[in-house]
């Protein structure tokens, strides 16, 4: 303790009174030292402080030198490595932005808001990356970035990023294949995904997830030709929703607003675990019915279970492609809604049930008496 107050006042006094080279020289033993040893969260700061003072007027190459050696280290003050990592120079960011344990998440945030796409690449390449930067990051980055982060394991997504991510996949087959080998892709997005993804990406996501490969060929084609999977991979998110989902039926509390309630928080896995209960179907043919382009069968299942419009609509939201309904879209829907006979819908659901396990069944189709 008393060695190192010592060395920091020789340090004090070398920044108020030496020349450039005797400064340059101080502040790299101030960092070798301060890398070396064992040191309180204050000492470090005033050797924040100290090394500060000294590389203030250093050209670009020393700074780079200096962020390169701080970037690996547990001892690098707070408010240094920002600066560092903040720097206009990519060389001088890059190694704190790619390395720096001591980087908070405020600055990461204000660095991928406000930087180049060279901070954001260096960023993308962390070891962890919290779901609130990658959130900027697959909205703001370059096709290197989102590619970069999309395969990085250790970064998070929110669903909102999981959505652009998907949004950002068409027509990019390397990020399609990136994002489908994610585990923690939240099922309704695998479907998407699945939906819109070249023959090659799923042939590849078979060859590297050969979980996944059987069911990716269980796939249906809508009137359009388009593509839907009916399961995605098998996340622990979806795990924590069926339990959580079960406990509720079983206490007798699984009701339409519970319903609402999930579907109006974008629950997907939630919502539709609830509807296979409730109805009860398949969860992969609940889900194949809120991700349909065409929307009667959401519109048939609602109405079977005598749900109202509030509810329904929120159903027809979670499963629209962004989350988005034109107006004039919804109005149809409520419409059709509204003629469909609860008697009638709960009829094609039990003759649906009846024959599920039948080869190649399809949708849920219009009742001929439904309106």
């Amino acid at each position: 303790m008393v060695e190192t107050a010592s060395l920091l006042l020789d340090l004090e006094e070398t920044v108020a009174r030496g020349n450039p080279e005797s400064c340059l020289r101080a502040m790299w033993h101030a960092t070798d030292v301060l890398i070396a040893g064992t040191y309180s969260e204050d000492q470090i700061w005033t050797f924040g402080e100290i090394i500060g003072r000294l590389a203030r007027e250093i050209e670009r190459t020393s700074r780079a030198r200096l962020a390169g050696r701080l970037a690996a280290s547990n001892n690098a003050p707070y408010k240094l490595t920002s600066q560092l990592a903040s720097d206009d120079c990519i060389d001088v960011a890059s190694p704190i932005l790619r390395q720096s344990q001591r980087l908070d998440t405020e600055t990461l945030i204000a660095c991928a808001k406000n930087k180049s796409q060279q901070h954001l690449l260096a960023i993308s390449q962390r070891q962890t990356v919290p779901e609130a930067v990658t959130d900027v990051l697959v909205v703001r980055g370059g096709n290197e970035v989102v590619n970069s982060v999309a395969a990085n394991s250790g970064a998070s997504f929110s669903n909102s990023g999981f959505l652009h991510l998907v949004r950002r996949s068409e027509g990019d087959s390397i990020l399609a294949e990136s994002v489908g080998l994610r585990k923690d892709i939240p099922r309704h997005l695998f479907h998407q995904l699945i939906a819109k993804a070249s023959a090659e990406v799923r042939q590849k996501l078979e060859r590297e997830r050969p979980d996944i490969g059987p069911q990716i060929h269980r796939v249906v084609v809508d009137v359009t030709g388009a593509v839907h999977a009916r399961f995605g991979p098998a996340s622990k998110d979806y795990f924590l929703a069926k339990r959580t989902v079960a406990k509720l039926h079983e206490r007798g509390e699984l009701t339409e607003d519970k319903v609402f309630e999930f579907a109006h928080s974008l629950k997907f896995n939630e919502t539709a675990v609830a509807l296979s209960l409730l109805c009860p179907l398949p969860v992969d043919v609940v889900e194949r019915a809120l991700i349909e382009r065409d929307r009667e069968p959401a519109l048939i299942l609602a109405r079977s279970l005598n749900f109202c419009w509030p509810t329904t609509m929120a159903l027809l939201f979670l499963g629209a492609p962004n989350y988005r309904i034109t107006a004039g879209e919804l109005e149809r829907l409520k419409l059709d809604f509204h003629r469909l006979d609860v008697k009638a819908c709960r009829g094609v659901m039990a003759v649906y049930r009846s024959r599920k396990d039948e080869a190649g069944s399809g949708p849920f189709q219009r009742p001929r008496n439904a309106i």
